[in-house]
């Protein structure tokens, strides 16, 4: 079986290398390149599994190759590097199709799940997928099901397609049901990193908003989520 082709666009020498190291030990075939020209080039004229994109780039920005993957391969998995003060951006580029963001540094284990994540959710368009079975939640009367080691969940027997991120938030809701979460609480815990309370709300929002869709367009249900207001979210019993 062919490893999974990955294209990574960063302009820091730097940080590519490594990168390209970090991914190349653990079995994929990659393509590097150090702008946003020389994205488009590979794009044009190769299909990849998944794309590795810094935001930031000199020149044809992390945006603009992301457009142009979407329109040209639009099966492409499309992982986001991104600072923290580019987090508006990185939560823009959600919004155009890309599957999650990852703050640079960020951590080989955390970069490895990112990306098992994505090439696993591109595998779930083929029929093989269907033959997984999640195993169940102990305790739990939510019709959730979760596999922890392929980082899937299931509602009412439909498996959902979530980034690493939104698969984080709906575990952590679901270990911490039936207690309300504070918006501060679920960016410290589950996303690793401190804000102000109203980025932490923003933000959380917008994660909750494409949660709420992806349950709804699934599994048809529009009330698994609950926003307490002016404390947080918690699971519908």
């Amino acid at each position: 079986m062919a490893a999974p082709t990955i294209l990574v666009v960063e302009d820091e020498p730097s940080v590519l290398q490594p990168l390209q190291d970090i991914l190349q030990r653990a079995g994929y075939a990659v393509t590097a390149v150090e702008s946003g020209e020389a994205a488009l080039g590979e794009i044009a004229q190769k299909k990849f599994d998944l794309a590795l994109i810094d935001i930031k780039l000199k020149g044809i920005s992390g945006m603009e190759v992301l457009a142009a993957l979407r329109e040209r391969s639009p099966n492409t998995v499309a992982i986001i590097l991104t600072a923290h003060a580019t987090l508006d951006t990185a939560v823009e580029a959600l919004r155009q199709g890309a599957h999650d963001y990852l703050f640079k540094p960020c951590r080989t284990e955390e970069l490895l799940k990112s990306l098992r994540s994505g090439l696993l959710k591109r595998q779930a368009q083929s029929p093989e997928q269907a033959e997984w079975k999640p195993a169940p939640i102990p305790a739990r009367r939510l019709g959730l099901e979760v596999d922890l080691d392929r980082h899937l969940i299931a509602l009412d027997g439909q498996v959902l397609s979530l980034s690493p991120t939104e698969f984080n938030l709906l575990a952590y809701l679901v270990q911490e049901a039936p207690r309300v979460v504070p918006a501060q609480e679920l960016v410290e815990k589950v996303l690793g990193y401190s804000l102000e309370p109203w980025e932490a709300r923003e933000l959380i929002r917008f994660h909750i908003h494409r949660l709420r869709a992806k349950v709804r367009d699934t599994a048809g249900r529009a009330d698994l989520i609950r926003t307490v207001r002016g404390v947080g979210y918690t699971l519908q019993e």
